[in-house]
């Protein structure tokens, strides 16, 4: 496809989810509370956007993704949170 066929195809779509990333980044400047690894891992993924490499989709899940590969004796919690903590220490 031509970058316009492309963009014909699925502009609307990214500028919708680019308005609900700043109305989320918005809420969480909003908010109170300290500092957390999902927003952390978060604003990782983020700088992979605007930063020209190709790539970026696998680059945002690395930094959103457990690079370990041992597994773990007991899970955390009951259910996944999106990120992983192990990424902001």
């Amino acid at each position: 496809m031509t970058r316009a066929q492309v963009l014909d195809l699925y502009f609307m779509d990214a500028r919708c989810k680019l308005i609900d990333l700043a109305a989320f980044l918005d809420r969480v400047d909003r908010a109170t509370g300290g500092a957390d690894f999902r927003f952390a891992a978060f604003q990782e993924a983020l700088r992979h956007l605007s930063d020209g490499q190709p790539g970026r989709a696998e680059a945002v899940l690395r930094s959103l993704s457990d690079p370990t590969s041992d597994p773990v004796a007991q899970a955390h919690g009951k259910g996944a949170v999106g990120a992983w903590p192990g990424a902001a220490a």
